[in-house]
């Protein structure tokens, strides 16, 4: 073998191993303003999704948005005010569902917040106008709805499987519905920044238990984006441990539902096609007992190989 030949050998072994990095590269960073269900006020589901390198931030709901950002400055995440990551880093809401637990945040900080868009199906975005923002339990920051009409948030309602550009950011948003207690509606969001993905779900129950097929339709959905690694994450809630009867799921997921739902996903995207893969554990309902029962559940029960985050207020990870 010549010189040149080897040299050659060795140029092309370099390169493959440089792409191979280069796919395996983070494409987002998050940062969780609250994690849990439940009633810790100060920690409810709210996490921020930007494409890595940049402060252009997307939140997915907002139970809980001030007390999760002054977290994140007292863990370091973020070295400027707590204004100024609420009026210039986050650049609009994906709101999954209109109950309280996921909106409270977005309320109580409208008058704080810049201007920005709001992003809902045409349900959740009904009940957000009708019962939130109608100057009545609170003033209209947005641009419809009842009152009078602020127009501080610009309310985009989103149409089902539609992709949506994601206004002052590189991302873009298509929305799939889920079932949280059929027939009320909840809201899965597929966000792509170039050709990565991540997937964020809002409150699901099974498919099993609500008697429909949502699951089945998003798997069948993403499962190619999973085949081909292009998907870097699944956000999906885990409210139960699996000893809560079916009848008071209230429209969740309990470990041994949400290794049912992912073994469905394999099936669909191909054999070990999630081992390794990130599954972030979302809505974790106290008491502590019922937190650390749950986890234990998950990792005993996880024949799949995926890997289970569970995320902490205020510390950034990436996808």
């Amino acid at each position: 073998m010549t010189f040149f030949n080897k040299l050659l050998i060795c140029f092309l072994l370099l390169s493959g191993s440089a792409f191979s990095q280069k796919l395996q590269q983070a494409a987002f960073q998050v940062v969780p303003l609250g994690v849990k269900g439940g009633i810790d006020e100060k920690n409810l589901s709210a996490y921020l999704l930007a494409p890595v390198k940049t402060n252009d931030y997307i939140c997915l709901d907002a139970g809980t948005v001030n007390a999760g950002i002054e977290k994140a400055i007292e863990k370091k995440t973020f070295k400027i005010s707590i204004s100024e990551v609420l009026r210039k880093y986050i650049k609009g809401y994906l709101i999954s569902h209109a109950h309280l637990d996921h909106v409270s945040g977005l309320i109580i900080n409208s008058p704080a917040d810049s201007s920005k868009t709001v992003y809902a199906t045409g349900k959740c975005m009904e009940m957000m106008e009708n019962h939130y923002f109608n100057d009545q339990t609170w003033a209209n920051f947005g641009d419809q709805g009842p009152g009078f009409p602020l127009k501080k948030y610009h309310f985009q309602t989103l149409a089902p499987n539609e992709e949506t550009p994601v206004t002052n950011t590189t991302m873009a948003v298509k929305a799939f519905p889920l079932s949280h207690v059929n027939p009320f509606e909840s809201t899965a969001f597929l966000i792509r920044n170039g050709d990565s993905y991540a997937l964020y779900l809002g409150d699901t129950g099974p498919d099993e238990v609500e008697k429909n097929t949502h699951l089945k339709e998003l798997w069948t959905a993403i499962a190619p984006l999973v085949k081909n690694k292009q998907l870097k994450g699944i956000f999906i809630e885990v409210s139960f441990p699996n000893e809560q009867p079916d009848k008071f799921l209230f429209g969740h997921l309990t470990p041994n539902y949400l290794m049912k739902e992912l073994h469905v996903l394999e099936e669909l995207a191909g054999k070990d096609t999630l081992k390794g893969f990130k599954i972030i554990v979302t809505h974790l309902k106290p008491p502590t007992k019922n937190i650390t029962k749950i986890k234990e559940q998950l990792k005993s029960q996880n024949d799949l190989g995926v890997q289970l985050i569970y995320p902490e207020q205020g510390k950034r990870f990436d996808l």
